[in-house]
């Protein structure tokens, strides 16, 4: 065989070798930090911690929340008491035991924005359970984030109190 045949057969092999590759054997571009938060979340944990370490139940036991982000920079989030076990009127009849119950929750949507060096979610609400955050922008730091577990915590936000959530994502 002359060079020629044998430079031609191996650039041939060569070219089928990376055209056959497939895209997985590249290394992937890594998803930016909004890109990966995009999604529905729900709640495994969320804890309020004072200033002094002692910790603060909110939402009871075992709250269940969700958490959803969407592409177009939007965001809603609701979490509540897993147990209403004791409420039970119907919710215009409610008595003052059963509206302390009722209250154990929170709901607010807007939008997002990501700062991407900080890793810092800044959450601009729109409408809350609790009016007096209605255009307030909170902001949430993550600190861990995986394509399955998004932990963060926010600041002293309600008197001190820090938060610090764990989500995962929804299947």
């Amino acid at each position: 065989m002359n060079r020629r045949a044998t430079f031609a057969m191996t650039t041939t092999a060569l070219l089928c070798l990376v055209v056959g590759s497939s895209a997985s054997d590249f290394p992937a571009q890594q998803k930016s930090l909004k890109e990966q938060l995009v999604g529905t979340w729900t709640l495994v944990s969320s804890n309020q911690v004072r200033p002094d370490g002692s910790k603060l139940n909110e939402f009871r036991a075992n709250p269940t929340g969700i958490n959803v982000f969407d592409a177009n920079g939007r965001f809603f989030l609701m979490i509540a008491s897993a147990d209403n076990s004791t409420l039970v009127s119907i919710r215009s009849e409610t008595n003052a035991e059963e509206d302390g119950l009722i209250v154990e929750s929170i709901a607010y949507y807007g939008t997002f924005t990501v700062n991407e060096e900080v890793n810092v979610i800044s959450l601009h609400l729109d409408a809350s359970t609790f009016p007096n955050q209605v255009g307030t922008i909170q902001k949430r730091s993550i600190t861990s984030l995986t394509a399955d577990e998004l932990k963060y915590s926010s600041p002293a936000a309600i008197s001190g109190v820090q938060v610090h959530q764990v989500w995962k994502r929804a299947e």
